[in-house]
């Protein structure tokens, strides 16, 4: 995976983006004013035979308003979908034009669209763009001739002046990292339940640090109640802990053996007998010396999966008071691993105050978990404050939500189909946030490879290509790959011009890091960043419905720095200490 951008560019200034280039004067009538334009193409995502790209027009000369780029493909790249234009193609030369809603385009404005395409043996970028017939220089030439005067008694600057005016006076934003709260312990989302495992490519796309890559930093894996099928998954859990950076490992058992059940079966719950309590014990014993055995450490087994959830799938009835009972008397089988209770489907408290308040079931459990499905309506998407008086993470293992998939229609596949950014924003990284918020420590995702995750899985259907990244797995990444595992949430401030952003800082690896969400419809222009002490480098993505954590401009001045938050947009901000 990668994401480029045109190599014949023009610095538009100290610390700006570079552009395409290649350009001559708009001709127009003597006293016109100046003419130019300049184009941002970037490769946002590419796999074997196939990419996306962005396009990013800014005109440099007057008001425009419909609009024709035109460029060529030098290697036979073919578009085969575009959103936010008319695009056509007539052999390497490609045409895309305004669509109702973009055509007017300002002095110093931008407009955007998007596309995905394929290609065979290379993908190089194009060389030059030209707007309306104009070739894009990123700068103007003037239509009239210079003046004759004498030249000035001073020297002209030497710098260009910066796009954005340097951090001064009150910030909107300011970090406060004495006062802490939370350690995260990462970002995640799991593998196939039932199915195959991820591939070595897949997996190193959803827990890599690299371009086009998600930065998840744990991974969910089910613990079959079958030992022969626990060889699965242990390439991709071997991948993710070799390639990935911190990667924990949970496990999560769904049902018991089935003869050990009430029900005599694996499926619609059912309990466990109590005369297999040590059996069960031993069974997830077994599969973390297994997995051990095999160069994969479980950092986290899961007693059970929704034990108050009875589906005709896999699945196990248990009380809260039987949970603390199992982990009480038979907890310290499980070596070489912490234990987790419930993973309860709406994080019901019921299934974890029993251990808790009991000191011996306490002390054989890591971690709390739970699932979002029906917590925020239960008013569970906040503190858990018995797991805080004992020093017990709390995890957010599972939530699956795709109210947007339009009945079978591709629009997955579409990375600036706005259902599918809208949901993304609001409903997704919305409760990352808030569960930030709660002092949990952990977020995992159901499935990461599926046509409404982070990578598509290919399904025709939903228009995904299998393992390239999608609009989701760009917006989880914002927090995913830019808070680590072992980084401290810590206190911020914030003005009333930044009230409409919601926001988190962190601290970890000299580096603090806001993530930062503007659900609104406008952007917050020259939001100035107060860090707690001066700052050696400030490097600031964006997701939106037209980017996937794109590099945008930032300035540093000692320990501010000035960023514009784009609209309907979640990005990250990182200082480096």
């Amino acid at each position: 995976m990668r994401k480029r951008r045109v190599t014949n560019a023009a610095l538009v200034s100290a610390g700006a983006v570079l552009l395409a280039s290649t350009a001559v004067a708009l001709a127009a009538p003597a006293g016109a004013a100046a003419a130019g334009c300049a184009v941002n193409y970037a490769v946002s995502s590419q796999w074997e035979g196939g990419f996306g790209a962005n396009v990013t027009i800014t005109n440099l000369g007057d008001a425009v308003n419909g609009w024709t780029l035109t460029w060529s493909y030098s290697a036979g790249q073919t578009v085969t979908q575009a959103w936010n234009t008319t695009l056509t193609q007539s052999g390497a030369a490609v045409t895309a034009k305004n669509v109702s809603y973009n055509g007017a385009i300002p002095t110093n404005g931008t407009t955007s669209f998007g596309f995905n395409g394929s290609w065979t043996g290379s993908n190089p970028d194009p060389s030059s763009f030209a707007l309306n017939g104009v070739t894009c220089t990123g700068g103007t030439t003037p239509t009239t001739p210079p003046p004759t005067s004498p030249p000035p008694t001073t020297p002209p600057p030497t710098t260009p002046p910066p796009t954005t005016p340097p951090p001064t006076g009150p910030a909107d934003i300011t970090v406060n990292s004495a006062t802490r709260y939370q350690t995260i312990d990462g970002f995640g989302a799991a593998q196939s339940i039932w199915g195959s495992a991820w591939s070595t490519t897949d997996t190193q796309t959803l827990v890599g640090l690299g371009p086009n890559q998600l930065g998840l930093s744990i991974v969910r894996t089910g613990l079959s109640p079958v030992s022969s099928e626990w060889s699965t998954h242990v390439n991709s859990l071997k991948t993710a802990k070799s390639y990935g950076s911190g990667v924990k490992i949970l496990a999560s058992p769904w049902t018991a053996p089935a003869a050990w059940k009430t029900n005599n079966s694996r499926t619609n719950g059912g309990k466990l007998k109590t005369d297999y309590y040590d059996d069960y014990a031993n069974h997830l014993n077994s599969y973390v010396q297994y997995m051990r055995g095999q160069g994969v450490t479980i950092d986290v087994t899961s007693v059970q999966n929704e034990p108050d959830w009875h589906p005709d799938y896999d699945s196990m009835d248990w009380s809260g008071t039987e949970l603390r009972t199992f982990v009480r008397d038979q907890g310290t089988k499980v070596q070489n691993s912490k234990l987790m209770v419930a993973e309860a489907v709406n994080m019901n408290y019921s299934y974890t105050d029993p251990t808790l308040n009991d000191a011996t079931a306490r002390n054989n459990i890591g971690y709390i978990g739970g699932h979002l499905y029906g917590t925020e309506a239960a008013g569970r998407l906040a503190p858990y404050p018995l797991a805080a008086q004992y020093n017990k993470p709390v995890w957010m293992t599972e939530w699956n939500y795709h109210e947007a998939d339009g009945s079978g229609s591709n629009i997955w596949g579409n990375p600036a189909n706005l259902a599918v950014w809208n949901e993304t924003l609001d409903d997704i990284m919305r409760t990352v946030h808030k569960s930030m918020e709660a002092n949990w420590s952990a977020y995992i995702w159901w499935y990461g490879k599926r046509y409404y995750s982070f990578i598509g899985d290919g399904e025709a259907a939903y228009g995904t290509t299998a393992g390239a990244p999608l609009k989701r797995g760009y917006a989880f990444s914002q927090y995913a790959k830019y808070v680590r595992p072992g980084y401290q949430r810590v206190a911020l401030t914030k003005s009333s011009k930044a009230s409409p952003l919601e926001v988190t800082a962190y601290q970890g690896d000299g580096k603090i890091t806001l993530v930062i969400l503007n659900r609104s419809n406008s952007a917050v222009n020259n939001a100035v960043i107060q860090a707690p002490q001066n700052v050696s480098k400030a490097e600031y993505y964006l997701t939106s419905q037209n980017a996937n954590a794109a590099s945008q401009p930032t300035s540093v001045n000692g320990g501010q720095a000035t960023i514009t938050v784009g609209a309907r947009s979640i990005s990250t901000l990182v200082f480096t200490l």
